[in-house]
Formats: C-alpha cells, structure tokens, sequence
C-alpha cells in the first residue's frame, strides 16, 4: 500500500487539496440535491392545495348533475379529475407527516366550500399514468419549443403523483391526481463533462501552481548536489520567494565555507609537500654516508615508508587542486592507453566492443582513475581482464581481478580513506588504502560512480560507470 502513497512533498500537497477540492464538490452537491428534492417537494404541496382549492370553489357551486359533468371537461391525462360517490383515496390514514398536515389545511381552508373531509396518498408513476403523449412520435418538422413541450408532457404523463380524495357536505367526493413535476439528478449525461472539465482544469491548474511553486526548491536540490560533485560549481541565484532565498543565502554560505575547507587543504597539502621535501632528502643523503652502518638498510626502508606516506597523503588531498577543464575524451582510446603500461592487464578489444565511447571529463583526473583501479587489480589480483561497453546512457568499464577478493561485509568499507583488508592488502603488498577513494571521488565528480563485486569466477570485479557525451 506504501508503494502507491506520493513520495514527495508536493504530491503529498496535490493529493490533500485535489482530494479536499473533491470532497467538498461532493459534499456540495449533495446538498443541493438534497435541497432540491426537499423544496420540490414543498412545492409540489402548494400546487395540489392551489388547485384543489380552485377546484373545490369551482365544483361546490355548481348544482349536483353538473359537478360530474364539470369535472369531466376540466379533467386532462396528465391530471385526471372525477366526482364520485366513493372515494378514490380509500385508506383514511395519511402516509407522512406532511401529508396528514396537508389534509388538515386543506380541510381548513376549504370548509367555506362544504368540504368536510380529505385524504391525500402518493401515487407511482404506473399508477398514475394515463397513455400520454408519445414523444417519440412528435412531429419531426416542429420547433424546439414544440419538442421540448411535447419531452415536458411525456415526463409528467410517466411521473409520479400526488391523489386527492375531498368531500363535499353531500357526500360526494372530488377525486384528483396532480402529477410531480420530474427532477433531473444532478449528474447526468449533460452536466458530467462539465463537471469533468471544471474539475481537470483545478486539477492542471493545481499542478501546474505547484511546479511553479516548487521549481525553486528543484533547482536548490539540483545545486546541492552539484556542489557535492564540484565544490567550485557556481552559487545559487538568489531570487524568488523568501524561504527559497534563505535557503539560497544557506547554501551559498556552506558551499563557501566548503571552498575556504578545500583551499585550506591544498595549502596545507602544498607546504607540506615542500617542507617534507628538504629534510628527506637531507636524511637520505645522511643515510648514504653509512654505508657499513648496520641499521641502514632498517632505515633507508623506514625513510622508503616514510616518502610513501607522504605522496599518498599529498596525492589525497591535492588529487582536485589542478584547475582542468571539461573536454571530449575518447574513453576507449585512454583506457587503451593506460592498460599499455600493464602487462598483467588484458584488454578485450574484439570487433564487437564500440570505439565511439565519448565523454565530457577531465582527461587528466579520468587517466588517473582509471590507473589507479588497474593498478590495485594487478597489485593485489595478478593480472586483470578488463573489457569495456555501452550501458544504457552510461560508458561502462568492468575490471577482473584474479586475486583472492574482498569479503561482503567489507565492499563498502575499502572505499574509506587508508583502509585495507588485512589478509591481502597490506603494507608489504601494496599502498595505503588511498587509491580506491580518490578513483572513486573522480568517478562521482564526473558524474559516474564505482561499485565492486566478488565475481562468480573469483577474484574481485570492479565497474567503472561515466556518462556518455550526449548527442
């Protein structure tokens, strides 16, 4: 059920006021359904107590033998009139309230002509229909206002109806149906696709007020990530509602505050590089002069771990400091390239494999990543298969090793800045867990990313993913 709940603030917002927009169209036009059948009905009450009582006027001053004769001629289908001797009404006993309280005014009011008593029922429409006329048989030459006419009597000939049975003082009964004037729903076939369309204009309305309303904060979600592959990408303009531009303001502020991080790094990285420089070549030169000296040689390795550490460290935190611009590559040409300089590396290069696998990158920090993956796959595996194709939009590159692999639980773990896994990745075997995190950072600042598996065929694979130039 979660799958198909929205998964973002602003269809969230959509669904609550669509749904609340919804709702209340509903609940409005229920009401006015309601209301309507309430008011017919009382209108309907008025109409049979109008017309009984010009009907009683009527009839109580005639003399007897015209009353029957009077109610014949003014009696239609629609609204059938008759003066008998028993009641059509039979039960005495209204159905409703209304209805009985009807019968009580209308005694009332109708006592002035000899009327003594009265009953009112309602009649369904089989009951009350007397053969009206057939619609479907008008005239197909008559005017609109002759064809809706000729609907109107059709609809009232087959509605339902409203009986009256009013006795006179003589005892003779004026018997009389008033047929109930016919009430559309409110959704039919007419007024649904105008409901409809009002409905999808809100509904596009809504959408397109709230993708203008949150285009801002898509832009803000775009920058933010920008900024977590390139520090040094352009700040956010500053424009457009209040919150929006606080939160602009903020993450100017952070990514500035970040700049100031990486400028401090580089400087620190490049004093360090230069102040590390003299004395280790001093202490090197030092160290020749032993020659017969028995810890030389513990020395000479120690002051070999020492300029290691050094460059790696420096290489870490200077590997973004070169201010090199984006460029078509070539990418199959440059891992041609570096894989020439491992003999241990094998690189499928049949007929199949596309040779138009362009990006846009920085060559210099690609050729640096690609290096640093073939040389950990032949330091720790021996010898690396590696093969190169098109993945959907992406360039990917896939590297087997032949080593002993990585644990499961410790794939991710590697990728951490001086981590190694013991059992093979150690000092007197390779670096100091640094060439993985830089490849994997220049990966994801190209747009790309790294990910290893342990291949069913052992050793470790590694695939290399980096967006093809679009065209």
């Amino acid at each position: 059920m979660k799958r198909f709940l929205p998964q973002s603030l602003p269809s969230w917002i959509l669904l609550i006021l669509i749904s609340g927009l919804l709702t209340m169209q509903i609940a409005t036009l229920s009401i006015v359904s309601r209301d309507r059948a309430e008011n017919n009905n009382m209108l309907e009450l008025f109409r049979l107590s109008e017309r009984a009582y010009t009907l009683a006027k009527v009839l109580y001053a005639a003399p007897e033998p015209e009353r029957r004769r009077l109610a014949t001629a003014l009696s239609n289908s629609a609204s059938p009139i008759s003066v008998t001797d028993e009641p059509a009404v039979t039960t005495p006993i209204a159905a409703d309230d209304s209805l009985a309280e009807l019968e009580d005014v209308l005694v009332a009011r109708l006592s002035e002509f000899g009327v003594t008593d009265a009953r009112i029922s309602r009649v369904s429409a089989r009951t009350n229909n007397r053969g009206g006329g057939d619609a479907d048989a008008a005239d197909p030459d008559a005017g609109v206002i002759e064809r809706q006419l000729s609907n109107l009597a059709e609809d009232f000939s087959q509605s339902d109806g409203l009986a009256a049975s009013i006795r006179f003082n003589d005892g003779q009964w004026l018997n009389l149906v008033t047929p109930l004037a016919p009430v559309n729903p409110v959704f039919t076939a007419q007024t649904l696709p105008l409901f409809g369309s009002v409905a999808a204009v809100i509904i596009a309305m809504s959408i397109w007020a709230m993708r203008r309303l949150t285009a801002p904060y898509r832009a803000l979600e775009r920058a933010v990530k920008r900024i977590g592959d390139d520090v040094k990408s352009p700040p956010l303009p500053e424009h457009g509602s209040s919150e929006y531009k606080s939160a602009a303001r903020a993450v100017n502020a952070m990514q500035t505050r970040l700049r100031e991080y990486v400028a401090d790094r580089e400087q620190l990285a490049a004093a360090l590089a230069h102040d590390l420089r003299t004395p280790l070549t001093r202490f090197r030169l030092r160290l020749e002069l032993l020659r017969n000296s028995p810890v030389r040689q513990s020395l000479m390795q120690d002051l070999s771990d020492i300029e290691a550490i050094s460059r790696s460290v420096i290489d870490f935190a200077t590997y973004e400091i070169a201010e090199e611009e984006p460029e078509k590559i070539d990418f199959w040409s440059l891992v041609d390239s570096v894989a020439d300089n491992y003999p241990q590396v094998d690189l499928a290069k049949n007929g199949q494999t596309p040779r138009s696998l362009i990006c846009i990158g920085r060559p210099i920090a690609l050729r640096r990543c690609v290096t640093n993956l073939l040389d950990n796959a032949v330091t720790y595996g021996g010898k690396a298969h590696v093969s190169l194709a098109q993945s959907g939009h992406d360039i990917l590159l896939v590297i087997r090793d032949e080593g002993p692999g990585i644990p499961q639980d410790r794939l991710d773990e590697v990728f951490q800045p001086f981590r190694r896994v013991e059992n093979s990745r150690n000092r007197q075997t390779g670096g100091f867990g640094l060439g993985l995190t830089i490849a994997r950072n220049i990966a994801r600042r190209s747009g790309g990313d790294i990910k290893l598996a342990n291949d069913v065929k052992g050793g470790l694979r590694v695939e290399l993913t980096i967006p093809l130039m679009k065209t």
